[in-house]
């Protein structure tokens, strides 16, 4: 089975665009292509957990809903969110009402605050978890590595919440910590590209041993 499809232009893309017409302009935007950001990075992460169990089709599309209701995943006022804000969220029809993840996203802002604190940003923090690309298997071919385990392993030591391995992959191959385009596939190279042109971001550990 062919691991491309055809986009609109002709040109091949990954073929699980082909499961909504909306994933051709996610998959050439932002899937794979490397993120820095703190806030952009845990969005995505909330994004996964509220995906646990469900299609990201479903969470694409309510993206701007979320976006909306969480402040642009504004971590340092999620933070603060209170029942009251759990309760309002759970009346919210245009998110994943969900108590669970609802109060595991909010945890997990205050969890960001922390690892801010200690390292830097979030960003120095995920970073380090990229893999070697010698150790990295066919695109495509696991939902699962040694460095999401890893990475899951030492978030959920840190009290994060919905953060297994599976969802931590998912969020290293949208954030570009791995290139997982399928081979053929039209964007890799574009992803390659900007994945050798990015500049990783370092930490405060990092950042005082090169003084």
């Amino acid at each position: 089975m062919s691991k491309t499809i055809p986009g609109p232009d002709g040109r091949p893309r990954c073929a699980w665009c082909s499961a909504a017409p909306e994933f051709f302009h996610y998959h050439d935007t932002e899937w794979g292509f490397p993120v820095a950001d703190d806030r952009r990075l845990f969005e995505k992460l909330c994004l996964e957990s509220f995906q646990s169990g469900l299609s990201w089709r479903t969470i694409l599309a309510k993206r701007e809903n979320f976006r909306a209701a969480f402040h642009s995943f504004d971590f340092d006022r999620m933070a603060s969110f209170t029942e009251q804000d759990v309760e309002r969220l759970l009346g919210d029809a245009g998110i994943v009402r969900h108590r669970g993840k609802i109060e595991a996203v909010i945890n997990n802002a205050r969890r960001a605050q922390e690892l801010i604190r200690r390292e830097g940003s979030l960003a120095a923090f995920v970073w380090r978890y990229e893999p070697d690309a010698a150790d990295l298997p066919e695109p495509q071919t696991v939902s699962t590595s040694a460095a999401s385990i890893a990475l899951s392993k030492e978030l959920r030591k840190q009290g994060w919440q919905f953060v297994g391995p599976t969802t931590v992959y998912a969020f290293m191959q949208a954030m570009g910590l791995i290139n997982d385009h399928a081979e053929g596939c039209s964007i890799r190279p574009e992803v390659e590209r900007a994945r050798a042109a990015f500049v990783r971001p370092v930490g405060k550990a990092a950042s005082s041993s090169e003084e």
